[in-house]
């Protein structure tokens, strides 16, 4: 019986083998990589191409006969199959040739090599780079700069949206200076703002200060506005006024990054009847400048500003990497190229894609397919924005799925927005975001946000992904020995 069962393991390998080498290729074809594609794109379209089939029951069935379930064959899918195939075909007397050490583990090796490309090599302790985001202070204060290396930061982010060229110079050069003073190598990240879609001027009632459930809202261009409906009490300009032309009843509106939901109920010459169907019972104040997000809505934005094009004209001189903020489809990655290429940036350049929209996280697999090869790449799980675009139920969900998909394209991932908020801001960890730490040691880079308490922030995250890189790597438990019960 157990030979029957082993037999019959073999022939449903056998054949998932050929479903996952034929299914490759229609991915390759639809990215345009058919001929002689590179090992990872390949890798990424068998990992997309198995996850196809629910291999629930096989996995456990691999696992009583003492074989890999399948469950950690991300970075080398072939590999993976064929080594598990090679080991059935023993116990039938047959022959199937295995991969080597080497073959089993180059798509590790791969993954490795281009994190050392994109963030410079890691720690000596720690495999996890730690991305630091600079406050306004480290134009004026050389000191932090220092610090915050000597405590592990190993990448230096620079938001766009903040500060002018002015300050993001003084920024670099005491960087720069830090560096030599510490012997330490540390990257610097220059993320471009990209389109900002925000709340303008508020018109409230006299008397009324927060909106709350039932209330509507009218989206408008400009104010003040002229209604037709006498339920919208509460106006409220939009920018860029032109996405209004683009919502539809139905659709979805978060405002304040996601703290008021509504939806479309209405369209009017002067603007979208709003909604508002989800806010706290205390209500929440309505206030200019504020972030909305539409992610059931296809808006024709570009994902290069103005400002951003202006921007590139000091970034490419100084920066070691390029966040490209609002990055959605293939086509948006040439408008970045193209601007690269004019501005003749060096070629070691490296790449951030922010993967913030619903689009974004479905077309991820075109666009490192778009990316690969052009510059060193890498995929920054931007949770804040995304959270909002594709509900915090489904967070926890994409987030993983997200990792999993760079991991078989040997992209490395930054994880970012909120690591250990409440210590950087309060002096204090709280418990849940120690746990979410702990899950961010499966990233090639952890993204801390600025505040008051910054530098011990960067220390605890430094000692937690150091011991957590004994324990587990990726999705994989390491089993080393335990101390605690001896």
């Amino acid at each position: 019986m157990a030979s029957f069962h082993l037999k019959g393991l073999l022939e449903r390998l056998l054949e998932l083998r050929q479903q996952v080498v034929e299914g490759s290729q229609n991915y390759l074809a639809a990215w345009g990589c058919l001929g002689n594609p590179p090992a990872a794109l390949c890798n990424l379209a068998r990992y997309l191409a198995l996850r196809q089939h629910d291999l629930r029951n096989l996995q456990l069935e691999l696992a009583a006969v003492g074989l890999s379930s399948l469950g950690r064959c991300e970075s080398r899918v072939l590999e993976t199959l064929d080594a598990v195939i090679a080991t059935l075909a023993a116990t039938q007397g047959l022959s199937h040739k295995g991969p080597s050490y080497e073959e089993f583990y180059a798509g590790d090796m791969a993954l490795e090599q281009h994190a050392e490309a994109l963030f410079g090599p890691p720690s000596p302790h720690r495999r996890a780079r730690i991305m630091v985001t600079l406050p306004s202070e480290a134009a004026e204060q050389p000191e932090l700069l220092l610090q915050l290396l000597q405590r592990g930061m190993n990448v230096a982010r620079i938001n766009c949206a903040h500060d002018d060229p002015l300050v993001w110079e003084k920024m670099v050069a005491h960087l720069r200076q830090a560096e030599a003073q510490t012997q330490r190598r540390c990257k610097i990240l220059f993320d471009l703002a990209g389109p900002k879609i925000r709340t303008g001027p508020v018109a409230m009632p006299p008397g009324k200060a927060k909106v709350y459930r039932g209330d509507r809202l009218l989206l408008t261009a400009a104010m003040p506005p002229v209604t037709s409906d006498p339920s919208c009490q509460v106006q409220v300009a939009c920018t860029p006024p032109e996405i209004l032309a683009h919502l539809q009843v139905g659709a979805t509106v978060w405002i304040d990054d996601g703290k008021i939901g509504a939806r479309v109920v209405g369209i009017e010459p002067v603007g979208v009847v709003l909604e508002v169907d989800k806010v706290a019972p205390q209500g929440k104040k309505l206030r200019e400048g504020k972030g909305l997000n539409f992610p059931d809505s296809q808006l024709p934005i570009q994902p290069l500003t103005e400002k951003d094009r202006q921007d590139l004209d000091f970034v490419v001189q100084h920066a070691d990497l390029v966040g490209y903020s609002f990055v959605q489809q293939p086509a948006d990655l040439q408008l970045l190229f193209s601007e690269l290429e004019r501005r003749q940036a060096r070629p070691d350049l490296g790449l951030l894609l922010k993967i913030e929209t619903q689009r974004a996280v479905k077309n991820l697999p075109a666009l490192i397919a778009a990316a690969d090869g052009c510059r060193p790449l890498g995929v920054m799980i931007a949770r804040g924005d995304l959270a909002v675009e594709i509900g915090w139920l489904r967070l926890g969900e994409i987030q993983e799925e997200l990792l999993w998909i760079c991991e078989a394209a040997h992209v490395p991932v930054v994880w970012a927005t909120q690591v250990l908020d409440q210590l950087t801001k309060e002096g204090l960890p709280s418990r849940p975001e120690l746990s979410d730490a702990v899950m961010s040691a499966r990233a090639e880079c952890v993204m801390l946000n600025k505040g008051p308490y910054l530098l011990e922030a960067v220390a605890l995250l430094d000692e937690l992904l150091a011991r957590m890189q004994a324990h587990q790597h990726k999705k994989s438990q390491r089993l080393r020995a335990l101390y605690s019960w001896r």
